[in-house]
């Protein structure tokens, strides 16, 4: 049995029927295509994603009254009973919080439209009100003017820090440093613009306008907007682990929970966080797989087909290889590599479409191709398996032919 050959004899079967074989590798094709795509997608925003959580810091948690990714909704109604994290607590909590790198809070609204003298922002602006640490605790920074101080925030100042998609709409010829912008009935005197970070997943991250928390809280929050994130970030990972079981027992005591009442708030820590949004992720990485598997198994009964009726065009060249001594194994797994390569053939297609359009989707959504290597492989071994399996049927069928009958066959 030559391995060389039988694949050569699949490549010519789609020459010489490029219809039929077209068919069969295009729903093989889609199969791969699906799971491919969702694979590099979801690499490429998990990267994104779990590398801006990591950009935080790793000796960093977030506390919030609601949980940062919810799972299904059947505990929306239990977070959403919860009473808020007021600014009166958060001041309790920073001021008892000493033994720490720095704690922060901040909340926000979408909406606002900002302006200038004749210029304008469309009304897709978020405001953001924040203490004098939210810039660090995000891990941002200022490329021009200054960041937000604790005076600022003591003497609640009008001043504001604005994104470059800000300066770019409203001051286009004009250093905006020491310059008034007015959101609603308020003006505000700009002091800093916040260094240029780009869009991910197609939304910009430049798009903002920062204000101190007074008083964003006093001018522009509704009752829900006046509940608080707090961010803590300890000088170790080792120093985390106490802050994160202090603030516990901190919180708890500010805002009154019973010993035998569980949180009424949540912590998190940046690496969980990552690890509930792969796990997000990992549900549209599955649907794609599962959307792929039933294309590949309609795709396996077409290469059946194609290789019986193989086997029937090939009846007399199957009678003159057993009349030669061709063993019935050789038969077998002469056709067994045929429908392999077939499979193979119609994978290899997919992956190379399914590169192209995560590429393509990936760079609309400003994100960098991730390739899904665990995806491609596995798409590679699903299309041997099915071309074993479904093309064991017309192989065994073809080495059990009689010589003989099979040289009469006209």
């Amino acid at each position: 049995m030559n391995i060389g050959e039988s694949i050569l004899q699949a490549l010519d079967s789609v020459r010489m029927n490029k219809l039929r074989a077209s068919l069969t590798l295009l729903s093989i094709a889609i199969g791969v295509f699906a799971i491919i795509t969702a694979g590099g997608l979801v690499a490429s925003i998990d990267n994104a994603v779990i590398g801006e959580i990591q950009k935080a810091g790793a000796t960093s948690f977030q506390i919030r009254r609601m949980p940062a990714i919810q799972m299904g909704g059947h505990d929306w109604m239990k977070y959403s009973k919860r009473k808020p994290i007021t600014y009166s607590q958060y001041i309790k909590f920073k001021k008892q919080m000493t033994d720490v790198k720095l704690v922060s809070s901040f909340t926000a609204s979408q909406g606002f439209t900002i302006k200038s003298g004749v210029y304008e922002t469309d009304p897709n602006v978020t405001m953001f009100g924040a203490d004098e640490n939210f810039l660090e605790a995000i891990a941002r920074d200022i490329s021009n003017g200054r960041a937000i101080s604790p005076e600022d925030i003591e003497y609640n100042r009008n001043i504001a820090l604005i994104g470059n998609d800000i300066v770019v709409k409203v001051f286009p010829h004009t250093n905006p440093i020491g310059q008034r912008i007015k959101i609603k009935n308020m003006v505000f005197e700009v002091v800093g613009v916040i260094k240029t970070k780009g869009a991910i997943m197609g939304q910009s991250q430049d798009n903002w306008v920062v204000i101190p928390l007074p008083m964003f809280l006093k001018y522009y929050a509704n009752f829900w907007e006046e509940d608080l994130s707090i961010t803590v970030k300890a000088f170790d990972k080792q120093s985390m682990y106490v802050a994160f079981d202090e603030s516990i027992g901190l919180l708890r005591s500010i805002r009154n929970v019973k010993p035998w009442e569980e949180n009424d708030f949540e912590i998190e820590t940046n690496e969980s966080i990552g690890d509930q949004f792969a796990g997000f992720t990992g549900f549209l990485s599955i649907f794609g797989s599962i959307v792929g598997a039933f294309s590949l198994i309609a795709a396996g009964i077409g290469i059946m087909n194609i290789m019986l009726v193989t086997v029937k065009e090939r009846t007399r060249e199957i009678g003159v290889r057993k009349a030669v001594g061709a063993k019935r194994s050789w038969i077998l797994w002469q056709f067994i590599i045929e429908s392999i390569t077939l499979c193979i053939l119609g994978g290899l297609i997919g992956i190379g479409f399914g590169l192209l359009v995560s590429a393509y989707f990936g760079s609309a959504m400003g994100l960098d191709l991730a390739i899904p290597i665990s995806s491609i492989i596995t798409s590679l071994i699903v299309c041997t398996l099915i071309g074993i399996v479904f093309g064991a049927y017309p192989a065994w069928k073809a080495s059990k032919l009689d010589p003989i009958d099979a040289l009469r066959y006209e």
